[in-house]
């Protein structure tokens, strides 16, 4: 503002001492209402607030080239603003990319009517699928066609690496088996990862960007990745048990209390095996997948358990799991998560912007 000032009343700031020309204080005024009006974007939440702070930085930065003298220090502010407004319209570009993906998963799910199940529809489900089936509740419940759902927990990438907070939301569909999972994970203080993994039409792919900016994995459409996020998605039905039954599902039982699962989407095709407690509860998945989607990934066993329970909607699931790869070295557990929010026959994902929902839940 001491430019606008300086343009049309020269003579009351005589601490610069360049001449500003009136179109150039006209700029001057313009960048200020635009640094106004970013700020005020961004306590209002608004989503654009990035490019219009962008926008305010190089007009400002454009402006101090030219009273260079006089405004030079302006450029370690502007340098600050930039460094905090890229990074945040790289995180709106990856929201939104992931929104747009989590719609066009729930684009067809027809949630309307929806069949209410009786036990008889898993009778023909090996007897400890059954048991599972009744013990979480649904055997009595609506068919599940989409849900979401918020994830918590840490990570880490080696076994001796330092353990890194991450905070995730997920899309299925189950009609046509699919999901959209993205999270965001802390390495450290102010660096931070987003990634994004899919399955669509038995295709995976693996996306995650420093900063929401730059790639550090792009994997996608490769044997290694289709097949290791249909494990995934065989593994995860475990949060929608009446899956179960549906047709691009087999079963066989193979123990008391153990029974493998085949899920073939197209041509893909992968084989699972789940395991449960006496009382019929979910214990572990377990199968054989490619650690990593490199030319070079060698397929693992890859482990899933549940460590606590929880009854969302009036279905009882795991909670809180942890995962584990069975290397030959010795076992190497990367994950474990919550799961503090679950939702089922939704048709929309959740906005960047929204805030946590509060569905009745029972601690078990």
């Amino acid at each position: 503002m001491v430019g606008v000032v300086k343009a049309f009343r020269p003579a009351t700031v005589s601490e610069l001492s360049q001449t500003i020309s009136r179109p150039l204080g006209v700029l001057w005024l313009f960048t200020a209402l635009l640094f106004f009006a970013a700020l005020t974007a961004y306590y209002m939440k608004a989503e654009r607030w990035p490019q219009i702070t962008i926008a305010a930085v190089i007009m400002s930065q454009f402006l101090i080239t030219l009273n260079w003298g006089d405004a030079k220090y302006g450029t370690i502010l502007n340098f600050v603003i930039i460094a905090i407004s890229i990074p945040a319209y790289g995180k709106m570009e990856f929201n939104n990319a992931t929104l747009k993906e989590g719609s066009g998963l729930f684009e067809n799910a027809e949630i309307e009517n929806l069949k209410v199940h009786r036990p008889a529809d898993f009778v023909s489900l090996p007897p400890a699928v059954q048991k599972w089936i009744k013990r979480s509740g649904s055997a009595v419940t609506s068919e599940i066609v989409t849900l979401r759902l918020k994830q918590q927990g840490k990570m880490r990438t080696k076994p001796d690496g330092s353990w890194m907070p991450f905070s995730a939301e997920q899309y299925f569909n189950v009609q046509d088996p699919g999901f959209v999972w993205t999270t965001r994970v802390q390495p450290m203080p102010l660096i931070y990862l987003h990634g994004r993994d899919q399955l669509k039409n038995g295709q995976g792919k693996m996306l995650i960007k420093l900063l929401s900016l730059f790639k550090v994995v792009d994997e996608k459409s490769n044997d290694r990745i289709n097949s290791g996020t249909m494990i995934r998605y065989l593994s995860e039905i475990c949060w929608f048990p009446s899956a179960a039954a549906k047709e691009y599902l087999h079963w066989e039982q193979i123990g008391k209390h153990t029974a493998q699962a085949t899920i073939r989407v197209g041509d893909q095709k992968v084989s699972g095996t789940f395991s449960f407690s006496e009382t019929g509860d979910f214990q572990s998945f377990e199968a054989l997948r490619y650690r990593g989607g490199g030319k070079d990934a060698k397929q693992e066993p890859w482990l899933v358990e549940a460590l606590d329970y929880r009854e969302f909607n009036g279905t009882r699931i795991p909670s809180n799991c942890r995962v584990t790869w069975k290397l030959p070295d010795g076992d190497f557990t990367w994950l474990h998560l919550e799961i503090t929010h679950l939702e089922y026959n939704v048709k929309h994902p959740y906005h960047s912007s929204e805030t946590e929902l509060s569905p009745t839940e029972t601690y078990i």
